[in-house]
């Protein structure tokens, strides 16, 4: 059985409102892409491939030789559309199972990526994820409520999303051919032209995408950084560790209603 991963790393980043793209902006000297290929590179992944845009190739050359990331296969061009930039990765892809995860996620772990391997092999389809934690009303264009859906039937979709290959290039070939572009994620392509029903597996919610700019400038050691959230949340794990309440009070400074950091500091009173 060989396994592939495809990180994605041809993003603009514009939310960020940076000249810097998100994925190569350094924590603690390191750029944001070297978490997700470093958690690929120790993970029984086989090989990486890693899609950025054209002007990044050479960029992403260095860091590969630098880190020494020898699992990364390939570097390639992106499209001009995440799916695009997907598909692209996948005519590279020889493999059983494919893993497709957003170079923006810079903190998954093993778990999190075993838990897609297994996930591809059992069902063919899964993505990791978390269930939501507030309520989530569903508006009209004006605003008004018409919907209130349970909270057990509503999860917040992460990466990586894993693949039985052929299934997710089948179900790719068909989205060029129709040429949609409100595909977001890769379990819609597969929802709406594989021949797979798409599981959820256990994500974490520390998986957040990276993109709060004011975080960057919290201060904390690397091995801290691959457990904590630090962009949203602070996982509740974390409340007894001797650095908990420093990122907690950098949370408060920019999210002052943030209950998780507002509840770390009051156990430490």
């Amino acid at each position: 059985m060989k396994v592939n991963a495809i990180v994605l790393a041809a993003g603009s980043g514009s939310r960020m409102k940076s000249k810097t793209k998100k994925q190569f902006m350094t924590i603690k000297g390191k750029p944001v892409i070297w978490f997700a290929l470093n958690a690929f590179q120790k993970s029984m992944v086989d090989e990486i491939i890693l899609v950025t845009s054209k002007e990044d190739v050479d960029y992403c050359k260095n860091i590969i030789k630098k880190y020494n990331l020898t699992k990364v296969s390939s570097i390639i061009e992106g499209g001009k559309e995440r799916y695009n930039s997907v598909y692209n990765g996948l005519k590279e892809t020889k493999c059983d199972y494919v893993l497709i995860h957003d170079g923006a996620r810079p903190l998954i772990n093993q778990q999190i990526i075993d838990n897609c391997i297994n996930g591809a092999i059992k069902y063919k389809a899964c993505v990791a994820g978390v269930p939501v934690k507030d309520t989530i009303k569903i508006v009209d264009e004006k605003g008004i409520v018409i919907d209130t859906p349970p909270r057990n039937q509503i999860w917040i979709t992460q990466t990586p999303q894993a693949f039985e290959d052929k299934l997710i290039r089948e179900a790719y070939e068909n989205i060029e051919r129709s040429d949609n572009a409100l595909i977001t994620d890769d379990a819609m392509v597969v929802e709406k032209y594989g021949n797979a029903k798409v599981h959820f597996v256990e994500g974490a919610y520390e998986v957040a995408l990276f993109h709060t700019r004011e975080l960057l400038k919290i201060d904390f050691s690397v091995e801290t950084m691959e457990k904590v959230i630090f962009f949203h949340d602070i996982p509740e794990k974390l409340v007894e560790e001797k650095e908990a309440e420093a990122v907690a009070r950098e949370i408060i400074k920019i999210e002052p209603d943030n209950c998780v950091a507002n509840r770390i500091l009051k156990n430490k009173k």
